[in-house]
């Protein structure tokens, strides 16, 4: 596996040389210049070729494989690891930026945008009264190509009143929703089902494959400003996530 030298590595750089070294691993194994399950060059290798110590060449495949991306093998040597992708649990981000971190492309359509009034189910879910204004929307999310999400939205108008004028294949709901409604808590409810035929065709699933299914519900100050539906293939993604304690000085709402 021929190696090229970071051109941009260099103490006095504010990204740590530990960073500078997994970006660089991470861009080889993004741009498919290091596939699934093949190996790749040693520590020493990359000591050599990338002008830094063994140390920082150690960390930086320490970490890359305790997030996922290498498989070390004692005696053997490091690999790379065959990805499903992992959706951010503990915190909203927009799967938009989730795909294209990990060096994906990223595009949505628009299923359904529409106005409608709250059940009576929905209106105890979202806080209103029955019969209220919600704003409902649907969405395929795919990462280069492939389907990976069906997203349904019920909005609260009085958080995001111009949500119907987006155009959400240039902007995520998420990303939308972040920008006018700053979140301040939120729900998480995760079950694994058999997806109806309707989803199972927009996520071109096999007819006995299982998904993933994330029900989040979240409130801007005092006000439940969502409550969505993210259906995920469970062959081709995980959740998960990672959180600290609360402590005196620290603390994590999710």
């Amino acid at each position: 596996m021929q190696l090229q030298k970071i051109p941009n590595v260099s103490s006095s750089s504010p990204l740590p040389l530990y960073r500078q070294v997994k970006k660089y691993i991470q861009g080889q194994i993004s741009a498919n210049k290091w596939k699934p399950d093949t190996k790749i060059p040693s520590e020493n290798a990359l000591v050599r070729t990338l002008g830094v110590s063994r140390m920082t060449v150690n960390r930086a495949l320490r970490e890359l494989t305790l997030e996922g991306l290498l498989v070390r093998l004692q005696g053997v040597g490091t690999f790379v690891a065959h990805q499903k992708p992992q959706s951010a649990l503990l915190e909203i981000k927009s799967i938009a930026s989730e795909i294209e971190s990990r060096g994906g492309v990223h595009s949505s359509e628009v299923l359904t945008l529409e106005d409608l009034p709250a059940t009576e189910s929905l209106a105890a879910i979202l806080g209103v009264p029955p019969g209220s204004p919600l704003y409902h929307s649907v969405l395929i999310h795919r990462e280069s190509g492939v389907p990976i999400q069906y997203a349904e939205r019920f909005v609260n108008p009085i958080v995001a009143p111009e949500y119907l004028s987006q155009d959400f294949t240039s902007i995520t709901p998420s990303e939308y929703l972040l920008s006018v409604a700053p979140i301040t808590a939120v729900e998480h409810i995760i079950e694994a089902t058999q997806p109806t035929p309707k989803v199972r065709k927009r996520l071109a699933m096999r007819s006995s494959e299982p998904c993933l299914v994330l029900y989040r519900k979240t409130w801007s100050q005092d006000v439940v400003a969502t409550s969505s539906t993210l259906i995920f293939p469970g062959s081709r993604y995980r959740l998960g996530g990672r959180f600290a304690p609360p402590s005196a000085t620290h603390r994590v709402t999710a």
